[in-house]
């Protein structure tokens, strides 16, 4: 079986390409082949491994049209996976891709990475038609596959929840990595990621302003660089505002940056010696987080704003704790419950490693294998949605 996927790809640094190369990287292991479409971007050039057959230039309309037709006439390509996200493909709300799919022949999967309760006109058009031509969905949540239902009028049989993969990742001792990063002795908090606007960080800070007289020896790390395309536009203004924040608060020995991207080996050394991994997102209509996912792979104890991911991921069990509200005040009285309990943080932790095996990529790379098996071949069926 050849399936190709189409969404952004490494080298290019974002949420959707690491998921891209982690699923490739598995179904290899299905004995599935998969080719790219990688979508890049005018802002930067991006020098692709061999697996990228095609380009599409996010903003080139033709291109669109063009990498449909060579697809259509590779006889070999079986099936396209669509990863879709509203920001990686040109035209208005990512309209070009409707373009890509008039003119492909070729079944496809649609992944859909963020499903908005409230969509635009032009939001709820481009993902009904995506829908529509699918021959089935896949969604991360359950709490998406009723609003894929409810809100886009997607029939219920063609929906699928598969969760967010996470890498096989080997455990290693908290006090060695405390002692090899500088930090021993120290209460770890972590958020990490590409860092901007929307993430949180500023309610994060502000909540350690809470906690640093009580727990003097709490460290909070930010953990990752300046998106990309923020740091094209802007620079570091962003950040800079953050870390001016930490200065005026007084809290330099309780914040530190890691100002750059983390490979998995370091990041998964990063998430080993965290006490609690805060997702502090401000956003509740957040569908879909891959660090929480990484997080919850970890078997992190977990402090986490309301939003959907992370409501959907956690509540079942008490696998982590999520705060009333986005506010630092909610964010703040959560951390302090779990770091002055250190009973209540390993029971959080051995719950959350229980449900992070079952999100690791060997496992839900065999859910998307199967479910193309039963497109291609309907005789193979048997997928549970």
């Amino acid at each position: 079986m050849v399936i190709l996927n189409v969404g952004t790809y490494p080298p290019k640094q974002c949420g959707i390409a690491s998921f891209s190369k982690d699923l490739r990287d598995n179904l290899l292991k299905c004995e599935i082949e998969v080719p790219v479409v990688a979508v890049s971007d005018s802002e930067y050039s991006y020098s692709y491994p061999a697996e990228v057959l095609y380009e599409i230039q996010q903003d080139v309309k033709k291109d669109y049209l063009s990498v449909a037709e060579a697809i259509n006439n590779s006889p070999q390509i079986d099936l396209v996976i669509i990863q879709h996200e509203y920001g990686i493909f040109g035209g208005a709300d990512g309209e070009y891709i409707l373009n890509f799919i008039s003119n492909l022949n070729k079944p496809y999967l649609l992944v859909a990475h963020t499903i908005l309760p409230r969509p635009s006109r032009n939001q709820l058009f481009i993902l009904q038609k995506l829908a529509q031509q699918a021959a089935r969905v896949i969604c991360m949540t359950k709490s998406s596959a009723r609003l894929l239902e409810r809100v886009y009028a997607v029939p219920r049989e063609k929906v699928y929840v598969i969760y967010h993969g996470v890498p096989l990742f080997q455990a290693k001792n908290r006090d060695y990595l405390k002692q090899k990063h500088g930090c021993p002795g120290r209460q770890v908090i972590t958020t990490f990621g590409l860092i901007g606007p929307g993430k949180g960080l500023e309610n994060g800070i502000k909540a350690i302003k809470y906690l640093v007289n009580k727990y003097p020896e709490v460290l909070y790390l930010i953990a990752g660089r300046t998106h990309p395309m923020l740091l094209k536009k802007e620079g570091e203004s962003y950040r800079g505002m953050l870390m001016k924040m930490v200065t005026d608060m007084g809290l330099e020995e309780h914040v530190r940056f890691v100002n750059h991207f983390l490979e998995l080996e370091e990041l998964c050394e990063y998430l080993y010696m965290t006490d609690i991994y805060l997702s502090p997102y401000p956003n509740r209509d957040q569908a879909v987080s891959g660090t929480l996912s990484y997080a919850i792979g970890c078997g992190r104890a977990i402090v986490a704003t309301p939003y959907e991911y992370a409501l959907d991921m956690l509540s079942e069990g008490e696998r982590g704790l999520i705060a009333t509200d986005t506010n630092p005040e909610a964010i703040a009285e959560l951390l302090d419950k779990v770091l002055g309990n250190p009973r209540l943080k390993s029971q959080l932790e051995k719950k959350t490693a229980q449900l992070g095996r079952t999100l690791q990529w060997p496992h839900v790379a065999k859910q998307y294998a199967n479910l193309a098996k039963s497109v291609l071949r309907p005789s193979m069926a048997g997928i549970v949605s």
